[in-house]
């Protein structure tokens, strides 16, 4: 939302908000009509500055890499729009990502500009992610979460510890590590985060765990695998964060969205969902 100012045209607020864009780019972002208002309407580089004008444009990246894996659509009504996602891709767009995006995918793919995603999982961990159509009803969905009223449960591989007694439920507290950007770390105090572990089947040195997360803090799995000597597969960040933009798409992080379940605030049903990726155990 533009705030108040003295800028005589949009464009000059613009260029003077973000000073790292040429003032030709924005001029050639407006000539495409890639920069609207909430209406949807084109914004033109000779319309008069409105204080408090909501605009929305997509950013353009110069060499953005393609992820070589096909999201799939489980689910579509009027309401929901349920996708099953590949390794690698991220949910929305962030860094150096963008139309290699799941959201933005599924824009295009269905033309339904008005998708929002009511969570979000990590852009290494494949599995399931649920989009709202309407923005009338997001909100509801989203309370789902805030209520603690979605069922989520999640397989990973990861080595076999034998004198783990399990299921077992683990709790601690999980904050910013300021040493590691992308970490959490585990903190003295009051617990904030809580994550149910059952073992599902053994194969050699491998296990495949079932997790349900009660609560959904920031890498919370990961970081709890990993606190119980249970590192999750090809993790790249826990316990040892490797350099950034090394995907190695051969090993692919070994942690699945499987399932996810809650009654639908709008139409009054039960909703299930599973995904039928697998994580190979061997």
């Amino acid at each position: 939302m533009l705030p108040e100012g003295p800028w005589p045209t949009i464009a000059a607020f613009l260029v003077a908000r973000f000073p790292a864009i040429p003032p030709a780019v924005w001029h050639a972002r407006m000539a495409a009509g890639e920069v609207v208002d909430a209406a949807g309407v084109a914004v033109d580089a000779q319309r008069p500055y409105q204080p408090r004008l909501r605009l929305y444009y997509y950013r353009a990246l110069a060499e953005e890499p393609r992820i070589p894996f096909e999201e799939v659509i489980l689910f579509q009504d009027d309401y929901l729009v349920v996708a099953d996602k590949p390794h690698f891709l991220p949910v929305i767009p962030s860094g150096r990502y963008l139309q290699e995006t799941l959201l933005v995918r599924l824009k295009r793919r269905l033309g339904l500009d008005t998708l929002a995603p009511i969570h979000r999982i990590d852009r290494e961990t494949a599995g399931l992610v649920v989009f709202t159509v309407q923005p009338v009803t997001r909100a509801a969905y989203q309370n789902l979460f805030l209520q603690n009223s979605v069922r989520k449960t999640y397989e990973a591989i990861a080595p076999w510890r034998p004198e783990l007694t399990l299921p077992l439920t683990y709790r601690s507290r999980l904050e910013e590590n300021p040493a590691r950007f992308m970490q959490v770390r585990e903190a003295v105090g009051e617990p904030n985060s809580e994550t149910r572990i059952e073992l599902l089947e053994t194969h050699g040195a491998w296990a495949r765990y079932g997790l349900q997360p009660v609560t959904g803090r920031k890498h919370q799995l990961r970081a709890h695998c990993a606190a119980l000597g249970l590192p999750i597969r090809h993790d790249r960040i826990y316990p040892h964060h490797l350099p950034e933009n090394t995907d190695d798409y051969t090993r692919p992080l070994q942690l699945l969205a499987k399932t996810i379940a809650f009654h639908d605030p709008i139409t009054g049903e039960p909703r299930r969902f599973t995904s039928p990726r697998t994580l190979p155990l061997d």
